[in-house]
């Protein structure tokens, strides 16, 4: 008779989880980020140069408004869709919420930022990098 195969979101040992996101408290977070959408945030100063560094990209304001969330996987954790009111027409991106920073005054700030913590946190682990 065989063993049964060890859960694969476990560290064999350790008992800690190898997801990098916990997700009831994901869940939880998209669920009152939807309630209160559109949500005003700023993109980073980082992901804004990435963004520029194509030459035939116009570039994004850095004020924008979070119209959608969703759960790509533990790989990318949660997207934003983001919406830009422009001069000409309006653009749309998706960037990960942890390329966005929101307003300190904003009631889900500080669980949005302690779910970019973490986040970043647990990348930076996984992929050995310091901190």
């Amino acid at each position: 008779m065989s063993e049964a195969a060890p859960d694969p979101r476990k560290n064999i040992g350790d008992g800690e989880s190898k997801l990098i996101d916990d997700m009831k408290k994901t869940e939880a977070l998209m669920e009152k980020m939807r309630v209160v959408l559109p949500i005003s945030a700023e993109i980073s100063a980082h992901t804004l140069e990435a963004l520029r560094e194509d030459p035939t990209e116009p570039g994004f304001p850095r004020h924008c408004e979070v119209t959608a969330v969703n759960y790509v996987g533990d790989e990318g954790g949660i997207v934003c869709t983001l919406g830009f009111a422009t001069g000409e027409a309006s653009k749309v991106l998706i960037s990960s919420l942890t390329h966005l920073i929101f307003d300190r005054k904003n009631p889900l700030s500080r669980e949005i930022r302690a779910y970019q913590k973490h986040r970043i946190k647990r990348l930076r682990i996984r992929s050995g990098r310091p901190f």
